[in-house]
């Protein structure tokens, strides 16, 4: 289909564009005490307002913004995906509490003062309340929609460092753990960074050999000219920058750390949203540019996607930080998810997909119980010794974050079995049989830290200065959310199935 210029198409991310720069002026110019309930009330509108949009443009199919954007299947499942994602993680990030007579919340008063610093503690005995996040995400939230969607590799590099700018900010703005913090952002900053030259550089390897930047351009130029050095170099060196967007090994380093320091909400919605979007960029780029190269890149994906589940699943087992734990638990299920484009066939994209779908609120759920769980002192807690008989003070928190992690671990009657069952499946019949032996003794493996944290919980003696739960109206609702997704996804699955195999068909 030839490109248009039908910019309609582009309206669920025009209005979430347009909102983040709304949401910035009204930081420069709004007094601060209407700061938080606009911005609140803005974004959650916008992001609303752009579902909608969303769901207007089902079933289109074609090129717009003169080829540089695919309005397709997977284009607008991925963006629904990643809309209802952002709109429930902006209630944990919006979440506020009062303390000492204050509204606090998660992120430092004054993220440009020096942790521990006199101006950070009086920002802090003010009460004074980050809002600046607000637009923040609203940009990360707009390269997010626009990275699966991008049809040129110049376009998929801007949504690469659009949706990452904001994420290296938020990264380091948690109020607690300061230096942890500014580690994690710092951190994630320079290797991201140094990941993006991987892929820029690829995209210039690709460029050499194409002639072009668009996908169609560098598919036909595969169909002509056939495998050949510079694009195999390329497409390897392009891939270095999704793997590491995903966190798969061995570009898997930041996570744990990033994780660990990041405030929780943000850990949330990286584990969730980034993930979603990578995924639809890599099956854009090896389903739509270089299709034709597949018995080149498939045993390289292979081989990542092996090491990937065995290192995730087995470094887990040794974690005692819950965070940490759930780090691991993310580059185990980008393994996962690795196996289905493996597959190489439409099985393989809807089985992808859907697996996106149920593990983006199974773990932003799972994130949403850790954001509740206190020590005494109302400082938050991912120590696992602190967590020892958290079941028996807080059944429902407790209870339901057992039941992510059995979703996490793949149990059935849950979304996780749904999800590796039909993710697995794609990869038999795509011939990757033995891959998929390793998935399953990784999911094993998997089961036994995902069950030591529930019999921790359950089973064991509450430990003196203990963790608590701290209700959060909120950020309980986020786990009621997640709760509700994971069970409807494991016993009724069927429509979200027939709808991620209707849109896994990219457009031509």
């Amino acid at each position: 289909m030839t490109p248009d210029i039908a910019y309609s198409q582009l309206t669920p991310m025009l209005v979430v564009f347009g909102v983040a720069i709304v949401s910035v002026l009204v930081e420069a110019f709004l007094p601060a005490r209407h700061r938080y309930m606009t911005q609140m009330v803005l974004s959650l509108t916008g992001l609303v307002v752009a579902f909608v949009a969303l769901l207007m443009l089902a079933g289109t199919s074609s090129v717009t913004a003169v080829g540089s954007v695919a309005v397709d299947g997977p284009t607008l499942f991925l963006q629904g995906t990643i809309v209802l994602v952002a709109v429930v993680s902006l209630l944990m990030v919006g979440e506020r509490t009062r303390e000492s007579a204050a509204l606090m919340d998660a992120f430092a008063p004054q993220t440009s003062s020096v942790p521990g610093s006199v101006a950070e503690r009086e920002a802090t005995k003010a009460g004074v309340m980050q809002t600046e996040v607000f637009p923040l995400a609203l940009f990360a939230v707009g390269g997010l929609m626009l990275f699966p969607a991008s049809n040129d590799l110049l376009t998929m590099f801007i949504a690469l460092e659009v949706l990452s700018l904001p994420l290296y900010v938020l990264c380091g703005m948690a109020r607690r753990r300061r230096l942890l913090s500014q580690e994690a952002a710092l951190k994630y900053f320079l290797l991201g960074a140094f990941s993006s030259t991987f892929f820029l550089y690829g995209v210039a390897l690709l460029y050499g050999f194409a002639g072009t930047l668009e996908f169609a351009g560098i598919a036909d130029a595969v169909s002509e000219q056939g495998s050949s050095p510079l694009a195999l170099i390329g497409v390897g060196m392009l891939s270095v920058g999704l793997l590491f967007k995903v966190g798969a090994v061995p570009f898997h380093t930041w996570t744990p750390d990033v994780y660990q320091g990041a405030p929780t909400s943000i850990t949330g919605f990286m584990a969730a949203a980034t993930k979603i979007a990578a995924f639809g960029a890599m099956l854009r780029v090896f389903y739509v540019a270089v299709p034709e190269l597949q018995v080149d890149w498939r045993p390289m994906l292979w081989a990542i996607a092996a090491i990937t589940m065995l290192v995730g699943t087995i470094i887990a087992v040794t974690q005692t930080d819950v965070k940490r734990m759930l780090a691991y638990s993310s580059v185990a299920h980008a393994g996962f998810l690795l196996t289905g484009i493996v597959a190489a066939n439409d099985a393989g994209v809807s089985a992808t997909l859907f697996y996106l779908v149920a593990y983006g609120f199974s773990t932003l759920g799972a994130f949403a119980v850790v954001s509740l769980v206190r020590d005494r002192g109302g400082i938050e807690t991912a120590d696992m010794n602190a967590w020892a008989g958290l079941g028996r003070q807080s059944p429902l928190i407790a209870g339901a974050f057992a039941l992510f992690l059995l979703a996490l671990a793949g149990v059935p009657l849950t979304s996780g079995f749904i999800s590796k069952f039909v993710i697995f499946s794609a990869a038999v019949e795509g011939g990757a049989a033995a891959l998929v032996i390793i998935g399953v003794l990784s999911s094993a493996i998997a089961a036994y830290f995902y069950i030591r944290v529930i019999v921790l919980m359950f089973f064991s003696e509450p430990v003196e200065e203990g963790a608590i739960v701290a209700p959060k109206t909120m950020t309980s609702a986020v786990v009621a959310i997640g709760v509700v997704v994971t069970v409807v996804l494991g016993v009724m699955p069927q429509s979200v199935l027939d709808l991620a195999e209707r849109a896994s068909t990219f457009v031509s």
